[in-house]
């Protein structure tokens, strides 16, 4: 009898601590490892001021299971007209790209590249496009799991002259991020040249471009404001932008935890999109201040002075539609809801900077061992890709974008 009273309470106790043998089995669950690929460098504002503390926030809401390693500058290999296809195979688990990247492939998401359609302001056009995507962009990115849509801050006018009217761009040279912005300088009497970014000041210095239609995050990296000193913005609209995409593998995604998959999706949305639209208006007003500061002159062109600019560019905005009816979507439609997206966000607080905090080894994304070395060689901010690592991944099958070419 007493055995017996022995052998109950031994597997009362047990009972009893089953719970928190559960619990320390789940704390001790394997951590997954995702590997994020981008083109910026690794000292770039997207890289440092949105991904890395993205990529924080997923690792500590997760209590460390999930692990983010970011590779920057293409370190996986290939170049970043390849990164939606590295995703879709699974080449990399998340992809931070650009669609414009490869002309044509993406024609929906081109809507809020338009002249004119999107605001000047990088987080009205990034809540506005993640909205979009929901309703519009499901089958253009059906072959990967899309975790947020963002825009770029919006295109100003860097020259080496006061361009005050549609006639002071006349024959100039201007360097586009863009196919869409091509368009729109021609249709301005300029001339557009494409071209790889970090070559931009050895073009300019050598007088083979004249200026640039491009955000203002580009300026303090490339040091434009001692080459171009004038600059010209637009209130309310923007003349250009470029969408991006935070993309992830389809299986990387579904095979995770169902508690993991939830960490994931509620930082993504409208979270990422935000914190990246945030992120570039506060460089395009940092950068901008920064030009003033040292002399440099900036005409900002109100919404009344760019009616003549409207009605110049207004035939991209018609070409654009007759290619999307003749691709059977109905281009009106996206215009229209993108316009209406975009007035649904157009009284967005300006946000505001926010003191980072100080990264530590508990919290700070790894990166590969090349990407460590590039941040202490670097000094400047870069958006190009730098040649692949040694231990490059093959490269995915795409048609990168067609550049002129600049002899320097």
């Amino acid at each position: 009898m007493r055995l017996a009273r022995r052998t109950l309470l031994t597997a009362m106790m047990a009972s009893l601590a089953a719970p928190a043998v559960l619990r320390l089995a789940r704390a001790d669950t394997a951590q997954v490892t995702l590997k994020l690929h981008h083109f910026f460098s690794s000292v770039s504002s997207g890289h440092d001021k949105f991904l890395a503390p993205w990529a924080r926030k997923l690792e500590a809401q997760s209590a460390g299971r999930i692990r983010i390693d970011i590779f920057p500058s293409m370190q996986l290999g290939g170049a970043p007209a390849q990164l939606f296809d590295q995703a879709r195979d699974g080449l990399a688990d998340i992809v931070w790209m650009m669609p414009a990247s490869t002309p044509g492939r993406f024609a929906k998401i081109e809507t809020f590249e338009l002249p004119f359609v999107p605001s000047h302001r990088a987080l009205v056009n990034s809540r506005a496009v993640e909205d979009y995507a929901a309703a519009n962009l499901q089958d253009e990115f059906r072959e990967v799991h899309p975790l947020s849509f963002s825009c770029r801050d919006h295109g100003v006018l860097h020259a080496s002259r006061t361009i005050a009217s549609i006639g002071d761009l006349k024959g100039l040279r201007l360097h586009v991020p863009n196919r869409l912005a091509a368009e729109t300088v021609r249709a301005l009497d300029a001339r557009d040249v494409a071209a790889p970014i970090p070559q931009l000041p050895m073009a300019i210095a050598a007088h083979r471009i004249d200026g640039c239609l491009d955000p203002w995050d580009l300026v303090p990296g490339l040091r434009l404001h001692d080459l171009l000193k004038a600059h010209t913005d637009f209130a309310e609209s923007s003349l250009s932008t470029t969408a991006f995409v935070l993309a992830m593998n389809k299986a990387s995604y579904d095979r995770l935890p169902r508690e993991l998959k939830t960490v994931i999706d509620i930082n993504s949305g409208q979270v990422a999109a935000g914190m990246a639209g945030a992120m570039w208006d506060l460089e395009a007003a940092a950068a901008a201040d920064m030009v003033r500061q040292r002399g440099g002159a900036v005409t900002m062109l109100t919404a009344e002075q760019i009616a003549t600019w409207r009605k110049a560019t207004a035939p991209v905005i018609a070409a654009w539609l007759r290619q999307m009816r003749e691709s059977g979507i109905d281009g009106d439609k996206l215009v229209e809801s993108a316009r209406a997206l975009l007035a649904k966000y157009a009284s967005e607080p300006e946000p505001q900077p926010l003191q980072q905090p100080q990264p530590n080894a508990a919290t700070e994304p790894r990166q590969h061992p090349q990407a460590k070395a590039e941040t202490k060689a670097e000094t400047q901010k870069s958006d190009a890709p730098a040649a692949p690592a040694a231990r490059a991944a093959p490269a995915a099958k795409s048609i990168p974008p067609k550049e002129l070419d600049i002899p320097l």
